[in-house]
């Protein structure tokens, strides 16, 4: 038997770029460029990126020039918003280009898995990364491995960069430093100075959009008459949004102060952003810049904004919804219209469960005597006022001290503390003594019950301090709305309702209560414009009685109902048939022809 033989069959060197018979097809070049912020060195440096591969790449007689693909101002951490990126790829896997040029990896990607993703896409298609400073051919066998290393230390270098820019920009939060979004902010400019002012055409705006919402209008119908009335947003555009109105409401800078660090970002790489809800600390700077809207009128939308919302009242047709309480049952009173369609409308309100199956014997009242009825209650209210102010000015300290809640936080803080550490201590002893199981556990709740007693009360300290500063709040509002009230009212005025009114309750006996915004109550009584509305006696049923008369078509006996119209057929059916029958459309049109007979 012959002596086995191998032969080796010398491998060819072939390029991933195709060829024809004597010729050498050139391969298609192009070169990747980025540069992540819009500063001058910046973009310098993505000038001369550019010029540079332009230049290198139609120096070289092998290669054909693809274009240069790039992105300015567009941070590495993703792919998804580099546009010029994306293209690039897309070209690629299209068979428009064979080899990319870029600077480093960094360039490329700062993303481990955005780099190692495309790469292999590329890959697949025969098509090469080069990376200049490294020194990286992706086609190669070490490409991937040096690629996954450098790769992942860009990321790396990317999360240092973040997390230095997130501590300067804390630092400066915790230095009082603001800063505004002029383009898409309403009412404020920066002056020349470098100091915020008032823009007076767009102030009139915020205090149209406050002062419409304690007229009682819901958002949506505010941004509605913005829009109808073509007010501009605070991005210049026609159309208002829900959010936008919102958003104003809540904006603490409209007060002249500033909340920073509402927002974080919770991934270097994917920028999603957070809304801060206690995971970092928050900085309040007071008095940081000129107020458009005085803190009681701001106070007092976020208590209005509260109260709808208790009362799960969304959508309001009056400044009278959700005001109106009954006494008797504890609903909330709604408007109806009567008389909608003759010159006799008008509007009237009762207790919303008053026709839900409760017995509820509160009165129903027209508007127009519910704002008599106000007026009546405010000019009492009125003549009294400066003895009113005068005994607020005197004892609103007094009402809303809050020092003993306080010093008595402070106390349980440094105990609740101190407690915390004894427990530890505990626990670590504890695990190197062979001590018993038992005692040990009943020793550690007895530690536990113990803290959380503390904590309960010193939760309670923080609740009464909250309670206190919303009293000293409604008690300034009720100051500043009726101070604001020169006279007193011969007419019904929305706003001075708004501002002066908490509720107000009816009872049975037509007595009304008025609880104002201060939290002190007046009583009076209705005099006029009321209509007590009383369920009718439910109909008795009559059974129909058996007549003398039969049915024109089919000849069955009929019967009769009392109080209705006299039957001539069994039902429709056998009138229709009847009327075919006779060739007529209606029993109508038989009798007028046997009358014209």
């Amino acid at each position: 038997m012959a002596n086995k033989v191998v032969k080796v069959i010398p491998a060819k060197q072939v390029d991933y770029v195709t060829t024809l018979p004597g010729v050498v097809k050139k391969k298609r070049v192009c070169a990747y460029a980025r540069v992540s912020t819009s500063q001058d060195e910046q973009t310098n440096s993505y000038e001369a990126q550019v010029n540079y591969y332009t230049e290198h790449i139609k120096s070289n007689p092998e290669w054909e020039f693809a274009g240069i693909y790039s992105d300015e101002g567009i941070t590495g951490t993703s792919i998804s918003k580099r546009a010029g990126f994306q293209r690039m790829i897309s070209d690629a896997l299209a068979g428009k280009i064979d080899l990319i040029l870029t600077k480093s990896v960094s360039r490329f990607a700062r993303n481990t898995v955005d780099s190692l993703t495309t790469v292999r896409k590329l890959r697949d298609k025969g098509i090469e990364v080069y990376f200049e400073k490294e020194n990286i051919y992706t086609l190669d066998s070490k490409g991937e491995l040096l690629l996954t290393i450098l790769s992942s230390i860009s990321q790396q270098e990317s999360v240092n960069i973040s997390q230095n820019v997130a501590w300067g920009k804390r630092k400066s939060f915790a230095d009082g430093k603001v800063s505004f979004a002029y383009s898409s902010f309403l009412g404020y400019d920066m002056g020349p100075d470098g100091k915020l002012y008032i823009v007076e055409e767009q102030a009139e705006i915020v205090r149209r959009i406050y002062n419409e919402y304690l007229l009682g209008y819901p958002v949506d119908y505010i941004r509605k008459r913005l829009t109808a009335d073509g007010v501009p947003t605070p991005m210049g555009k026609k159309e208002w949004q829900s959010c936008v109105v919102r958003n104003i409401l809540t904006n603490e800078k409209y007060i002249g102060d500033s909340i920073l660090q509402k927002t974080f970002s919770v991934d270097v790489l994917t920028k999603k952003k957070k809304k801060n809800e206690g995971e970092l600390p928050q900085y309040y700077i007071e008095n940081n810049h000129p107020p458009i809207i005085s803190r009681e009128m701001f106070e007092m939308v976020r208590e209005e904004m509260e109260r709808r919302k208790e009362n799960g009242q969304m959508v309001y047709v009056s400044h009278f919804s959700g005001r109106i309480q009954c006494g008797q049952c504890g609903h909330y009173y709604g408007r109806k219209v009567w008389h909608s369609n003759s010159p006799y409308r008008c509007f009237h309100w009762h207790c919303n469960n008053k026709f839900e199956g409760q017995v509820c014997s509160t009165p129903t009242i027209k508007e127009k005597a519910i704002e008599e009825c106000f007026v009546k209650a405010f000019n009492e209210l009125f003549q009294k006022k400066d003895e009113i102010l005068d005994n607020y000015k005197k004892s609103i300290d007094i009402i809303c001290d809050d020092s003993a809640y306080v010093s008595r936080k402070e106390e349980l803080e440094i105990i609740c503390e101190s407690k915390a550490e004894v427990i530890k201590d505990f626990l670590f002893k504890c695990s190197k003594s062979p001590d018993d199981i038992e005692q040990v556990n009943k020793q550690y709740d007895d530690y536990i019950l113990e803290l959380e007693k503390l904590q309960n009360e010193l939760q309670e300290c923080n609740k009464n301090i909250a309670l206190l500063a919303a009293k000293r709040s409604k008690i300034n509002s009720f100051i500043y709305g009726l101070e604001a009230q020169k006279h007193m009212l011969t007419d019904f005025d929305p706003e001075v309702w708004q501002l002066a009114i908490n509720r107000m309750v009816i009872y049975p006996d037509l007595t009304v209560k008025f609880i104002w915004r201060d939290g002190s109550e007046t009583s009076t009584i209705i005099e006029r414009g009321v209509k007590e509305i009383k369920k009718g006696a439910k109909r008795k049923k009559v059974e129909p009685v058996l007549s003398d008369r039969t049915c024109m078509y089919c000849g069955e006996q009929l019967y009769d109902n009392p109080g209705y119209v006299r039957k001539i057929f069994c039902n429709t059916t056998c009138r229709r048939k009847w009327c075919k029958q006779e060739k007529v459309e209606s029993v109508q049109e038989y009798e007028e022809n046997q009358r014209n007979k």
